[in-house]
């Protein structure tokens, strides 16, 4: 069967079309830290984000320093396309290696692995120490404080016992 040139011209064209349309598969967008970068504070967790939502169970995130071994806590979070492992304290410095797994729902598991270099401090400064405060003496109250507030009571009951003879006065005389 002869396609002849206009024929030929019309399946490529729509065979570019059909290619250049991108398949709707996971990737990932972004991590932090940032893979291949070189950070020198210690961070909490590691972040690894997807371009479709992720499924809240079944994600894996490790994250092993430089002898190989697990310094992330297992903790894993998941919001919408970000999922995050927390960390324990970092003491080494060298290249730590983040390895993850993210499911989706009706993609294949997307897997993959990168890694950040952490640059420890030489020197580690001591949390600082609260410093002893003095004690402070609670507020008492004077003498004449406590004369003043017996007086008003003294005088309160007075008046009250005013008003209840005027008032009786009153109603007797109705």
């Amino acid at each position: 069967m002869k396609l002849g040139k206009t024929g030929a011209f019309i399946a490529s064209f729509a065979l570019s079309i059909f290619t250049l349309i991108p398949a709707n598969a996971n990737s990932l967008v972004a991590t932090s830290p940032i893979s291949g970068a070189t950070i020198t504070s210690m961070p909490t967790s590691v972040t690894v984000t997807a371009q479709i939502a992720v499924l809240e169970e079944g994600n894996e995130i490790t994250v092993t320093d430089p002898a190989g071994n697990r310094v992330d806590d297992g903790t894993i979070a998941v919001d919408q396309m970000n999922v995050s492992v927390g960390l324990r304290a970092l003491v080494d410095a060298g290249i730590y290696k983040v390895s993850y797994i993210l499911l989706t729902d009706g993609e294949d598991p997307l897997e993959g692995s990168f890694t950040f270099n952490y640059s420890a401090p030489s020197v580690i400064d001591p949390a600082p120490q609260p410093s002893p405060t003095q004690k402070t003496q609670s507020a008492s109250s004077s003498w004449g404080t406590n004369v003043f507030v017996i007086a008003l009571l003294v005088l309160a009951f007075l008046v009250l016992v005013g008003l209840s003879l005027y008032a009786r006065k009153l109603f007797k005389n109705k």
